[in-house]
């Protein structure tokens, strides 16, 4: 049976943005802040954030309305403070959003504002977008579809970039920070401009593997900031009206801009790209020896001595990697271990960085854990365990890190470690309630760190190890500060400085701060000067190219230095949108407001079933309608299915209910068949069938170090009753029977570079047990796996399969059959088989090609294969004799990757297989082409 998808449904939703199924302890206790425009719900501890949040989207929601419209509909926010991820996310379907509460240590990045309030000025817009966009068709699909209709209808209609450019000027709009200020958040345009590197608009939309690419979000930042400078403050609320509701049919958003603006699409892109290169028109041009695709990323080069560099390099084929340079030739010492920032610090043969961890079982827990690298042996040593630990640095005689750790409760405070074990020695006394970032010892008892207060402010400040006293050494302004480093009574450091972010030296003899001349007419330029190094008076730091993070080289001294009086904190510049200073809601976020807010129990049962969305399905011959249902807390997810079979003319609807927020997982299920047919000496009879089924699983989560590794394990009971209909109960007679499911599901594998179709090592294993205990007697037994090994060339694969089904003698029970059969033959289900597969996967060709917005090419890949499959079975004769048959096949297969509509994923193929042997359950000839469709629906 082959997979059939209605084009419209290719589309990923966004519902399944970066959920976690029982993701959190049932230990946990929940409450809740209500205000008419959100719920927000947080764990027991988190008060001060969630009044914070409530109280911000409150007092901004009727100043920012008119810009998008007034319809309000109240969704649910949840705080999650047990992660390390600096993220959050508004989803339909269900309608419903996460914040994820750990700051990031980048400040250039995601800004310095208080992080929760942040959150709630971006991800708040996204509320408004899909209040507002649940018009016209994208309403009717919600009438019939439920809210993932109306995600549909959005997607296809409003690209992500108005999506997330929107909710970045909001940010910018109401606060006095926001990315659109930012000089980091343009480096990737920036940096194509001066390399003059004229991509299509559908590359800059979809990516690229050779390339680098920007993602959508500066991109739509610019859109949207040239969309209301050039038509006002209400042009997007009338382009997203009419785009929504599909009022000019194909190419809904396109048209709406161009009814507008007066502008086609193609005039308004360019319009809006062409007013940000002015703004940047200073910007060195790159010189024409750049090499002409992506190379690499090196970051937080470090000095080994005056000749080597210790440093990351990431590639487009490669994991990231720890590598020494020296005189121009480069030494691999070791892969990083998996983690969530690549800032890591270099002392005396060793290396140190704060690598990711989840909780064994908890999704939603996870640890940022101490790694030290020794550099000579390449071995690794985890020192610290169930830690969020970030920025470690080494102390000057390398015996003691100071690391940042951040509580759930959001506090921020200075950890002093043993070097060796990660014993805890002391935590600095934080009575600024300061949030630190990229600390460093500069004397014995003193760090020097980038922090930011309450407001979101940042300074440089020095902070005391014994009392926790703290002395600034610029003022506080909401210009960014970071990648610190110490050497020779200086301090280095990157600071934002109107649209350009520069290396600004710090004497600690004199308190002066001084501007780092970077510009050499022997390198070709960089956008953005970051993460510096110093060894004497050498120097070395990274800046941003189209073709990777490359590391510039310099001296340090006397003479390139100028002496910088630090101004007052002043607003950041506008990038060229004076409407940021017009707007009746610019710098609303100061003025928030901290009432207090009632405070009630949120119950773990409220609003379990929930159901949000219809689901159609096509897999002839089955066609099904499914009712689906989650709670806001994501700890119990229900189906409702309605299923029809098309060879058998039977009906069946069921239900499904998980479970959670325990430590196993647990189910339960029933279904309901009416006509089922079956044939009995030539003659139709037919029956109906009930089926009952409860079970568990635990799921378990091993990643860690090198390799992300799953092992779940569980058991479900089946019972099922057979009973004919009328017309056939005196000849029949009804039936039962209970059996058992059991199951292990094993996966492992090491990080997967980008162009790499497969993991180089990876294995997967699945064992799956059925025994009847009540009724009728009948087992089978499936062992299945794969096994992931480097091919010949870096982005090549080699991977070996097998797979070993057996059914006991005399079954009585026709059990489901998941043996992986010989590709082009039509599988039966035998009492035993097993199988033998190889295929060899690579890369043929990155064509960056597309057409007319709607389909875009990123990969050409291919693989060669042979299988073969041998089996038996003693009831089923075979020239008279009992079966026993070899089902052999090899071919090859080619595969396109790339995107429809300029941002859903989609991968199809081509299968040819010949058939060494007789297809002896269907088909003719030997010859088999095969259309391998995507297998997503929503």
């Amino acid at each position: 049976m082959k997979k059939l998808l209605l084009p419209l449904l290719l589309i990923t939703a966004t519902a399944a943005k970066a959920q976690q199924f029982g993701g959190n302890p049932p230990s946990i206790k929940w409450k809740q802040v209500n205000t008419p425009e959100t719920k927000v719900i947080y764990p027991q501890g988190m008060d001060s954030a969630a009044q914070r949040v409530a109280n911000i989207i409150q007092y901004i929601t009727p100043k920012i309305k008119p810009s998008l419209g007034y319809r309000q509909k109240q969704i649910s926010i949840v705080l999650q403070n047990q992660t390390t991820i600096s993220n959050a996310y508004v989803g339909l379907a269900p309608f419903r959003s996460e914040f994820y509460l750990t700051p990031s240590q980048n400040s250039f990045e995601l800004g310095s504002l208080y992080w929760p309030g942040q959150l709630a000025i971006h991800e708040f817009r996204h509320v408004q977008q899909y209040n507002n966009f649940n018009v016209g068709l994208s309403h009717a699909l919600r009438v019939v579809f439920g809210e993932g209709g109306q995600a549909l209808g959005n997607d296809l209609s409003i690209p992500n970039w108005f999506f997330e450019g929107d909710a970045v000027y909001n940010e910018t709009l109401v606060s006095q920070q926001g990315r659109g200020r930012l000089p980091y958040f343009y480096n990737g345009f920036r940096a194509l401009w001066a390399a003059n590197k004229n991509y299509s608009w559908m590359k800059l939309r979809n990516g690229s593997y050779v390339d680098y690419i920007p993602n959508h979000y500066p991109l739509g930042y610019m859109m949207v900031a040239y969309g209301r400078e050039k038509y006002g403050s209400d042009f997007w609320g009338k382009v997203t009206h009419d785009a929504a509701s599909y009022k000019t049919g194909f190419y809904p958003f396109q048209t709406a801009i161009k009814k507008y603006s007066g502008k086609n699409y193609r005039s308004f892109r360019d319009g809006a790209f062409d007013h940000f290169k002015k703004q940047f028109a200073n910007d060195d041009i790159v010189n024409d020896n750049a090499p002409k695709h992506f190379v690499a990323d090196q970051e937080y080069p470090a000095f080994v001595n005056d000749s080597t560099l210790i440093y990351l390099k990431t590639r487009y084929n490669h994991i990231p990697e720890f590598v020494l340079s020296s005189q121009g030739k480069e030494r691999t010492i070791a892969a990083q271990s998996i983690n969530m920032d690549n800032y890591f610090t270099y002392h005396d043969g060793k290396v140190v960085y704060a690598a990711y961890r989840p909780d064994l079982r908890w999704g939603y827990r996870i640890y940022s854990e101490l790694v030290v690298l020794d550099i000579n042996t390449g071995r690794e040593q985890r020192i610290t365990r169930k830690t969020k630990y970030f920025s470690p640095a080494f102390s000057g005689d390398g015996k003691t890190i100071v690391a940042v750790d951040v509580e759930p409760s959001g506090k921020s405070a200075l950890h002093l470690l043993d070097a060796e074990t990660g014993k805890l020695l002391s935590a600095i006394p934080n009575t600024e309630k300061l949030f630190y970032t990229y600390p460093k010892f500069y004397a014995e008892d003193k760090i020097v760190s980038a922090v930011r207060n309450g407001k979101g402010e940042m300074a440089l400040a020095s902070v005391d190890t014994k009392s926790g006293a703290v002395k600034y050494f610029t003022p506080f302004s909401f210009e960014p500060i970071g990648f610190i480093t110490v050497a020779d009574g200086r301090v280095v450091f990157s600071k934002t400085t109107g649209a350009y972010d520069k290396l600004f030296i710090l004497s600690l003899k004199s308190g002066k701060v001084y501007l780092k001349d970077t510009s050499d007419e022997n390198m070709s330029p960089e956008i953005g000067a970051y993460q510096p190094a110093v060894f004497g008076s050498k120097m070395a730091w990274v800046g941003f190219t189209p073709y990777g993070y490359t590391i510039r080289k310099g001296t340090l001294s006397e003479n390139d230095i100028n002496e910088t009086p630090l101004r007052e904190a002043e607003p950041l510049t506008n990038m060229g949108i004076d409407k940021l200073e017009k707007d009746s809601a610019t710098n609303l976020l100061p003025l928030a407001p901290n009432t207090a807010l009632p405070v009630t129990k949120y119950s773990k049962a409220h609003g379990l079933f929930n159901f949000h969305s219809i689901f159609p399905n096509i897999n002839d011959p089955n066609y099904s309608l499914e009712l689906a249902g989650e709670n806001v807390l994501n700890t119990f997810q229900s189906r409702v299915a309605f299923n029809y079979n098309r060879d058998e003319g039977y009906k069946r609807i069921g239900y499904t209910g998980i479970y959670g927020a325990l430590f196993p997982y647990l189910s339960a299920g029933a279904n309901y068949t009416f006509d089922r047919k079956g044939f009995y000496k030539g003659e139709s009879i037919y029956f109906n069938e009930t089926d009952l089924h409860g079970g568990f699983e635990i799921p378990l989560n091993f990643t860690g170090g090198k390799t992300i590794t799953f092992l779940s394990a569980g058991s479900d009971v089946y019972y099922s009753q057979r009973r004919f209909q009328q017309a056939f109960r005196s000849r029949f007679e009804d039936s039962h029977y209970t059996y058992l499911n059991n199951y292990i599901s094993f996966s492992n594998e090491i990080q997967q570079a980008k162009q790499q179709i497969n993991p180089r090592l990876a294995q997967a294993i699945y064992l799956n047990y059925k025994t009847a205990i009540a009724g009728l007697s009948a087992t089978q037994f499936l062992a299945n796996g794969s096994f992931y090994f480097p091919g010949l060339g870096i982005n090549h694969s080699l991977v070996i399969s097998g797979a070993f089904q057996q059914k006991g003698k005399d079954n009585s029970i026709g059990f489901s059959n998941d043996f992986p059969f010989s590709k082009g033959f039509t599988a039966e289900s035998l009492d035993k088989m097993q199988k033998f597969g190889a295929s060899y996967h690579f890369p043929i060709a990155y064509p960056d090609a597309g057409f007319a917005n709607l389909a875009y090419l990123l990969r050409v890949r291919g693989y060669l294969f042979y299988d073969h499959t041998h089996a038996t079975d003693g009831s089923f004769l075979l020239n008279g004799k009992p079966f026993n048959a070899n089902f052999r096949s090899a071919g090859a297969a080619l595969f396109f990757d790339g995107k429809i509509f300029n941002q859903a994923a989609i991968s199809f193929g081509i299968r040819y297989s010949h058939l060494l042997d007789d297809d002896l359950f269907g088909g003719n000839g030997r010859n088999r082409i095969e259309l391998v469709l995507p297998v997503s629906i929503f």
